[in-house]
């Protein structure tokens, strides 16, 4: 406990004697956490929303409207019992026009409903529930299976058509991977930069000892002993930089993000992370970040 408080001391004075390197330390740190606590919550939302449109994906399989009720229900059999399919509700022609009247298109375009008139020209079908989104290609084959000939063959002949929303898939598929894989390359840069500008800011105080050092050295001093006043030295700088940041972003929150998330559903998707827990994983990252890259600088100068 008293080399702690040693140590402690020795980084204490340190800051002192160096207020210009450690301040920009404690800025850098405070860039970093603040980006990286804007970063967190826009990837778990991106996450997040993604999901919820794959749940959305489904598949439609439209049937002929000479369709008697016996091969309906048939039909309905043979598409609970495929593997990977979670749902499959049929829709009348009147559950189909209605379905189109209450849909957003349907709303914005009041003229065609006019047109419509006591018409319908929408088909029966069976809408199709996916566990997973990643299985609507195996539901697919399962429906229309390929027959002898090498051509698909519904397996009921009732199905005029079946329609996978496949393209959305596949778009849903490449917006999310690529946004995930962007926003963890920047993660990676953003760790990178602050380890290289917290180290070279610290190795200015360093720098300016490193006589010392090599005296300390040459009298005997293991490398740890000088070393942990600097790794100390950086702790405190990311405990700093981690509360200012962490302050910032709670002021964000409660001034603009709270007060948005009733009128936006994106300000409102961070549910698998609390701020609570932001803020730990925030300040976690902000001393281990600091007190490494003081470590990583100190080797350059033990070399004696």
């Amino acid at each position: 406990m008293g080399k702690l408080f040693f140590f402690t001391g020795e980084a204490v004075r340190a800051i002192k004697r160096n207020v210009a390197p450690t301040t920009a330390a404690v800025v850098t740190t405070v860039l970093t956490a603040m980006l990286l606590g804007v970063l967190i919550p826009v990837f778990q939302t991106a996450q997040s929303k993604g999901e919820d449109v794959r749940g959305q994906l489904e598949l439609r399989t439209f049937i002929y409207d000479d369709a008697t009720k016996a091969e309906t229900q048939a039909l309905q059999q043979k598409l609970d019992n495929i593997p990977h399919v979670a749902s499959a509700t049929f829709l009348t022609k009147a559950d189909a026009k209605q379905e189109f009247m209450s849909s957003d298109f349907g709303k914005d375009n009041p003229d065609v409903l006019q047109q419509l008139g006591n018409k319908n020209p929408f088909p029966a079908n069976f809408i199709i529930k996916p566990d997973d989104a990643a299985n609507l290609d195996a539901i697919r084959a399962a429906i229309s299976p390929v027959g002898a000939n090498g051509k698909a063959q519904p397996i009921s002949p009732i199905i005029s058509k079946v329609d996978d929303r496949q393209e959305d898939a596949r778009d849903i598929e490449q917006v999310t991977g690529a946004l995930k894989l962007i926003l963890t390359v920047i993660t990676a840069l953003l760790i990178a930069a602050s380890l290289l500008l917290i180290g070279n800011t610290i190795r200015l105080s360093i720098y300016t000892r490193r006589r010392e050092i090599e005296v300390m050295r040459l009298v005997g001093a293991t490398r740890w002993f000088i070393r942990w006043p600097f790794m100390i030295e950086g702790v405190i700088v990311g405990i700093l930089g981690g509360a200012i940041a962490i302050l910032v972003l709670w002021i964000g929150k409660v001034t603009v993000v709270d007060p948005l998330a009733d009128k936006f559903a994106l300000m409102n998707a961070q549910d698998s992370m609390s701020f609570a827990a932001l803020v730990a994983c925030l300040f976690i990252s902000a001393i281990l970040v600091s007190a490494i890259g003081s470590g990583l600088t100190m080797r350059r100068f033990l070399k004696v």
